[in-house]
């Protein structure tokens, strides 16, 4: 029987998490008495959790397992699931319990009301200050980047119509981020709240520096506005170190020969610079995603399928 609800769930090291995760979800998906398939990629993990997903797929016949070769990222590993996924509505959920599987019938419920991409918004976040502080920071700088309206870009507890799927499916990017994707593509987007829970086991996986990676994918990745600043602020400098230059001038007419000013001259000097790296960063980010396309090398390799008659 076709299903048609799939849930996709990616998983990194989550060993603590996924007979809890499994426990909570399947009942929720049971209850709604819709056809219903659940796939977990597993993106290289280091612990148990292959193990683990591989004994519920073979517990399960509605689990499917994807094993990845190695390590390449959350997203990858859903555009993997999403490449076998079945279902009419699609979502994506986290394999650490902080978005709890008994949300996933409000986000159903609002696809049904005509809504083809459902969005999330996690409600009394049980993140330490620093993880509020960096999603904020990445949520309101990717706004005025995109110009998208999404509200909390940090959470993975989303529902897509398969259309919007197909859709994804057919775009061949080395790095992307699923939810603004996916809004390219929505012709009538929404977005719930949803409970937001703390981590039961383990650590995030993203790093401080892994924000910043998501924040230039985001911005590098559906926008050229970073491009368009840098050259806004080169045109303002150019014209601010002529009316600098002129003052000098002017002054030294006016004064006559001195040494005085040499640091505000170096701290200016210095100030240009910093500029400069800055837009060569801008500009190196924006050479490397095509250096990567050009490439065309496989985004992801699965080493193997288990579960359902994909198994082999």
């Amino acid at each position: 029987m076709t299903p048609y609800l799939s849930i996709v769930v990616p998983v990194y090291n989550e060993e603590g998490n996924l007979d809890n995760l499994m426990q909570r979800l399947y009942p929720v998906l049971a209850g709604m008495g819709r056809p219903f398939e659940i796939i977990f990629t597993d993106d290289g993990s280091r612990d148990r959790s292959l193990e683990i997903l591989k004994r519920l797929a073979h517990h399960y016949p509605e689990v499917r397992v994807i094993e990845f070769n190695g390590n390449f990222g959350q997203h990858m590993a859903i555009m993997a699931a999403f490449e076998i996924s079945r279902g009419e509505i699609v979502v994506t959920l986290d394999a650490d319990l902080q978005n709890p599987p008994e949300e996933i019938p409000k986000l159903v419920a609002e696809m049904e009301n005509g809504h083809d991409v459902v969005g999330t918004i996690r409600q009394n976040r049980q993140d330490s200050v620093f993880r509020k502080s960096a999603s904020r920071l990445v949520n309101i700088t990717t706004r005025k980047m995109t110009g998208m309206k999404m509200t909390d870009y940090g959470c993975m507890l989303r529902a897509y119509h398969r259309n919007v799927v197909n859709n994804i499916n057919r775009c061949g990017e080395a790095s992307t981020f699923i939810p603004a994707l996916a809004q390219t593509f929505a012709s009538s987007p929404s977005e719930i709240e949803v409970a937001h829970a703390e981590r039961s086991e383990g650590e995030s996986k993203y790093s401080f520096y892994k924000l910043i990676r998501l924040n230039f994918d985001l911005m590098t990745g559906f926008s050229v506005v970073p491009l368009q600043l840098f050259a806004l602020t080169g045109i303002v400098t150019a014209l601010g170190a002529l009316a600098f230059a002129l003052f000098l001038l002017i002054r030294r007419f006016v004064v006559g020969a001195e040494v005085e000013g040499v640091f505000t001259l170096f701290a200016i000097l210095f100030f240009f610079i910093g500029i400069t790296i800055f837009g060569i960063g801008i500009v190196g980010e924006y050479v490397g995603r095509i250096y990567q396309e050009v490439r065309r090398r496989p985004r992801y390799v699965v080493r193997r399928v288990y579960g359902g008659s994909d198994e082999g």
